[in-house]
């Protein structure tokens, strides 16, 4: 899988060592754990997958911005927890929003048996963001919004990077936008299917 990435422009190797690291098979299904290492999303139930490997890679070097640490990085969708996994592997602290419950509790679960300390689960609308713990290093979202919400890129730090797709089930867009004081930069990577983002909370 590491090759793989390699070959399709993944050069950021704090990333490629996360990935080496966590066992992607811990996070998918009994029947689908012979697939765990290809390239493509698989569902893990409550209408939700666990994204391609690339996907996950590119959006965490992405999310780096050259550099080889961040101190504190919010996800939001936690789904399956291996996206989660990987960003504690690069990251002080990540804090993750999650609003299926159920979803969120395996996911601690699971990093929790996994020895992973550096995480905190929250059950809530990924709208919202976590303002209390604002400013961010770095922002992920694991699912489309028709458009970034303003509430999220407001939680950037200055120099920050937000890492999203943004589209509806059409055609989306995975992009980043920087934070320069005020300002945000945008810059589109490729054309990519994520689930739609929803509002609200299941418990």
């Amino acid at each position: 899988m590491i090759d793989r990435l390699r070959e399709r422009g993944i050069v950021n190797e704090a990333v490629l060592a996360a990935l080496r690291t966590v066992p992607r098979h811990d996070f998918v299904e009994e029947a689908l754990k012979g697939r765990a290492y290809e390239d493509t999303a698989l569902p893990i139930g409550f209408r939700q997958t666990i994204s391609q490997p690339y996907l996950v890679a590119l959006m965490t070097e992405q999310l780096m911005a050259k550099k080889s640490k961040l101190r504190s990085v919010l996800e939001i969708g936690t789904g399956s927890g291996y996206q989660t996994a990987v960003l504690s592997c690069v990251t002080t602290k990540v804090f993750t929003v999650e609003r299926i419950a159920a979803l969120s509790n395996r996911a601690e679960n699971l990093l929790s048996a996994m020895g992973i300390t550096n995480v905190r689960f929250r059950v809530a609308d990924g709208y919202q963001g976590w303002k209390t713990q604002r400013p961010f290093d770095g922002i992920i979202m694991t699912a489309a919004a028709l458009a970034v919400p303003p509430d999220l890129l407001l939680q950037l730090a200055d120099g920050g990077v937000l890492v999203a797709p943004e589209g509806d089930e059409r055609q989306q867009t995975l992009a980043t936008w920087t934070r320069q004081g005020g300002h945000f930069q945008r810059h589109d990577l490729v054309n990519v299917t994520f689930v739609p983002m929803l509002t609200g909370v299941e418990h």
